[in-house]
């Protein structure tokens, strides 16, 4: 892992422990960088450090919501992807991202996203997250639409990846 890589994912841990969250996992392996995955119980919290104090019952479809933190490296792309059992909402923290996303498996054009921008993705809706000149650092909650099967990661679709996933 390159010395950038690990400052970056350091510096977002630190953070996330000064402001009170509770990482349950922490993937710093993924090919486009990786991700911290904070507790479920403190969705509303995260709401509202990272989403502008949003209320969470407005996201709920099922009941679950689900927190993460997403880092992406300058120049990746994350697989063109949809899902069968979430919705996304993504709001940009740090740096500038490209999203491209479309109703169909063609990929849609690659518009830009700065910090305090929100993403709003659709069940089914595909997209892709991408690194542009810098690290970018995207708030992410799952939208859980199946309180019986929640969504994980064998909930990714993938219509296109660099990394041959």
């Amino acid at each position: 892992m390159s010395d950038q890589k690990k400052e970056i994912f350091d510096s977002v841990a630190q953070r996330l422990k000064i402001e009170g969250f509770n990482v349950v996992n922490r993937d710093e392996t993924r090919p486009w960088g990786g991700f911290f995955v904070i507790d479920e119980n403190q969705a509303q919290q995260f709401a509202n450090v990272y989403f502008d104090k949003l209320n969470v019952d407005d996201l709920k479809i099922s009941g679950k919501l689900s927190p993460k933190i997403l880092i992406v490296a300058p120049n990746t792309r994350l697989s063109w992807q949809y899902h069968h059992r979430r919705a996304e909402i993504w709001r940009v923290v740090n740096g500038t991202v490209g999203v491209s996303r479309s109703d169909n498996d063609e990929q849609g054009p690659v518009e830009q996203f700065s910090p305090g921008q929100t993403i709003k993705l659709k069940q089914g809706e595909r997209h892709r997250l991408i690194g542009l000149d810098d690290w970018g650092i995207v708030s992410e909650i799952w939208q859980h639409t199946d309180l019986e099967n929640p969504s994980d990661e064998s909930d990714i679709i993938r219509v296109q990846d660099d990394f041959g996933r």
